[in-house]
């Protein structure tokens, strides 16, 4: 994990005492595993990645206590998006790289589509049938040109 920003509360305001100077550098983004295994190994990626996603989920819900200046304080951990965060996401959940015309994992909505109604936005697909697309997109069972396949699983492949 990389500490983007630090803010602490004064005077019912809030004062920012450290921030990352380069939020979307490769040097405080980039994800050990992305050292490890090759970006379009899917399968290899999920299984190092399912596990520090848990373990983020885990995080979010937590405090972090400690003393300073002899008073007890308590600190919350806020994971803010990055191009790595997205870039995770949809290789999690075998979405198209960033240049997809699909805008993320939980819709069908394009970015043209997005982009001209941001109220009525909604989650119309669950990881299951992520994955159910996934295995479309593998297998390829009607034997589909590969602009056909794609517009069949909406964004997920490889």
């Amino acid at each position: 994990f990389t500490i983007m920003s630090i803010t602490v509360p004064s005077n019912n305001a809030s004062v920012r005492i450290f921030e990352e100077s380069k939020p979307n550098s490769e040097l405080c983004c980039k994800p050990l595993c992305l050292m490890l295994a090759d970006e379009s190994d899917h399968e290899t990626l999920t299984a190092i990645l399912n596990p520090l996603i848990a373990e983020r989920e885990a995080i979010k819900s937590s405090d972090l206590m400690l003393e300073i200046g002899g008073i007890l304080r308590n600190f919350k951990f806020m994971f803010r998006g990055t191009g790595y965060d997205e870039k995770l996401v949809r290789e999690v959940e075998g979405l198209e790289a960033s240049g997809s015309i699909y805008i993320c994992t939980l819709c069908d909505a394009t970015r043209l589509e997005a982009s001209q109604n941001l109220v009525f936005h909604s989650i119309t697909r669950s990881h299951t049938e992520n994955l159910q697309r996934y295995e479309t997109w593998r297998s390829n069972p009607f034997h589909e040109s590969v602009d056909e396949l794609r517009d069949r699983v909406k964004g997920v492949s490889a």
